[in-house]
């Protein structure tokens, strides 16, 4: 007995030619056909008017053509942020955000999962704790809900939503591949960061693959003792393994990154905190971002005082950092860096899926 074909979530983060294989299509110019209504955004196979009709009904039978649906959104605040809550198959909601910035380049901020088990303490996602990882074309889809609410093309991607895309390395590089592929949405590598908290294999696994997307790491503060209390992914690989990796990273790719540094009140802003992440920065290429913590529901941190993060900026300069201060972009709508949760999820269990399930 020939064994069923198994079959995605969706269509996207296909080739056409996969799409004319999967679907069984009896001319390859349909694959082609449908691969453009996906990229346009069309939900529904019916909508795919250059196919025959009876190729449709016949495709709107067999699966569907997107696996999500929108929940919520039109959470937007003064800087055109918009927070999005996306339904998945199963019924678990994610959030994904559109940001704008001050040039007005519109960047979509994509999760890669439900959930995150990293317990980073100042972020709310991981009171979530993590349901199961994201398939790539969970992934897309985030993207594609976000355009129907953009005014512009939306131009840069970060992976800086719910969940450690490390964690989830094979669906994310896939997603990636599906953006850049330049008969589709022709997203330059340059334009997508992936955001890490210091998964090492991750940072490891991904120098290995030579994909120059541009990388930011979660450091928070260059103290083991303190960042251990903080951030529990550096008992299993502290601050001395995340920096063999990153040298070997910008070894082999060349590529500056950037260090994240979420500034917490009378936690990492002293001279101290200060001279230590300088000594840390020593032979990396690195640019630091600078960003007060955004408060978040039953968390036990402070938004450092302007005066508090001007004095931090002093010793950094001090000790000849090259640092950025990010303003928050999503604050007001809960759609900032550790602000994405959403707790109905809470109720929900499944089964939790390896990186390696995910070709």
């Amino acid at each position: 007995m020939e064994q069923e074909k198994k079959l995605p979530l969706s269509l996207y983060g296909l080739s056409p030619e996969d799409i004319t294989e999967l679907l069984e299509l009896p001319k390859a110019f349909y694959g082609k056909q449908i691969y453009a209504w996906l990229i346009k955004g069309v939900s529904s196979f019916d909508e795919m008017t250059n196919l025959p009709k009876y190729e449709r009904e016949r495709l709107t039978q067999l699966m569907p053509s997107i696996s999500s649906s929108i929940v919520a959104s039109t959470d937007t605040d003064e800087s055109g942020a918009t927070k999005m809550g996306i339904r998945l198959h199963d019924g678990a909601i994610i959030e994904c955000v559109l940001l704008v910035d001050k040039k007005g380049r519109h960047t979509a901020c994509l999760s890669s999962q439900v959930g995150c088990a990293m317990g980073c303490t100042f972020c709310r996602t991981a009171t979530m704790g993590l349901l199961r990882n994201l398939a790539a074309e969970e992934i897309i889809e985030q993207y594609m809900h976000l355009i129907r609410v953009s005014v512009k093309p939306i131009t840069h991607i970060v992976y800086m939503g719910m969940g450690e895309p490390l964690a989830n390395i094979a669906a994310v590089t896939r997603s990636i591949r599906f953006f850049h592929q330049e008969d589709g949405f022709n997203i330059s590598l340059r334009r997508i960061t992936i955001s890490t908290s210091g998964v090492v294999p991750g940072i490891l696994k991904l120098t290995e693959q030579r994909l120059p997307v541009k990388l930011a790491v979660s450091l928070v503060v260059a103290d083991n003792k303190i960042r251990d209390r903080i951030m529990p992914i550096n008992k299993k690989w502290d601050l001395n393994e995340l920096k063999r990796a990153l040298l070997h990273y910008q070894r082999l790719g060349g590529k500056r990154f950037t260090i994240e540094y979420c500034m917490l009140h009378d936690t990492n802003t002293d001279e101290e905190s200060a001279k230590k992440l300088a000594y840390y920065l020593k032979n990396l290429d690195a640019k630091v971002n600078l960003i007060p913590w955004n408060p978040a529901e039953d968390m036990p941190w402070e938004t450092p005082s302007e005066e508090e993060v001007d004095r931090f900026t002093h010793f950094l300069d001090r000790w000849n950092v090259k640092y950025t201060r990010r303003r928050p972009r999503g604050r007001e709508i809960n759609g900032a860096c550790g602000q994405l949760a959403v707790p109905i999820n809470k109720g929900l269990e499944y089964d939790f899926l390896d990186e390696d399930d995910e070709d």
